[in-house]
């Protein structure tokens, strides 16, 4: 959000330009930037400080949630204050693209350990020895499990893992509410399935069968996280 024309095009120019941002919404007051937030899942907004009728300070601090920040400003003299509201970064006009570029780099370094501790807060993964080296595999990343004689194949979206388990062994150490086991070969990440039929289902181009009589189990789990 900036008041400046020519600002505000430019640095609309570089959002656009920039293959990890998608711009949601541009406005050269607070009032609108506020009315946007309430009705958009926004993650950072560049926001000017010197705003008509309310400043970007003042916007913040009637905000119940606020986005991550960059502030923009062709004053260093609010540097300090910026700050006070963990801004990612503050940017002196005219913005460079070079100057954009390391500001993105710091919000993509901030979301990507936002999202790293959320999945280890949550106690999301399981560890598995694989090759005599144990490994911290997360939940979200496995696609399925298949028995491969006195071991199971752990397939994830990164690699395979070898460990030496039973598939019942290793089907007991995960949630039943996001894994299920369709065949005595395979257990499947549910939220994986791209689409399943009477006898097999699809995780991305790989086919999976489906034994009769883990069918209905598998009708009812795909109904309960809503797809059927």
């Amino acid at each position: 959000m900036d008041d400046s024309t020519i600002q505000r095009i430019s640095i609309t120019k570089l959002v656009k330009d920039h293959p990890n941002l998608e711009l949601i919404a541009e406005h050269n007051n607070a009032i609108k930037v506020k009315e946007t937030l309430k009705n958009e899942d926004i993650d950072l907004i560049f926001l000017d400080i010197e705003m008509p009728i309310i400043s970007g300070f003042d916007l913040l601090d009637n905000l119940e949630k606020q986005p991550q920040i960059i502030f923009i400003t062709g004053k260093t003299q609010y540097a300090f204050k910026a700050f006070d509201y963990k801004a990612i970064d503050f940017l002196q006009k005219p913005v460079s693209a070079k100057r954009f570029d390391y500001a993105i780099s710091k919000v993509l370094d901030f979301f990507k350990l936002r999202i790293e501790k959320e999945r280890i807060s949550d106690d999301n993964y399981i560890m598995i020895k694989s090759n005599f080296k144990n490994f911290k595999v997360f939940l979200d990343d496995i696609k399925y499990v298949q028995a491969f004689g006195d071991y199971v194949k752990v397939v994830t979206k990164e690699q395979t893992y070898t460990v030496l388990s039973t598939l019942k062994g290793f089907n007991e150490r995960l949630p039943s509410d996001q894994f299920l086991r369709v065949h005595k070969s395979y257990i499947v990440n549910l939220s994986k399935i791209k689409k399943y039929e009477s006898k097999n289902l699809w995780i991305k181009d790989i086919e999976i069968p489906i034994s009769r009589n883990r069918k209905k189990e598998l009708d009812f789990a795909m109904a309960s996280i809503g797809i059927s």
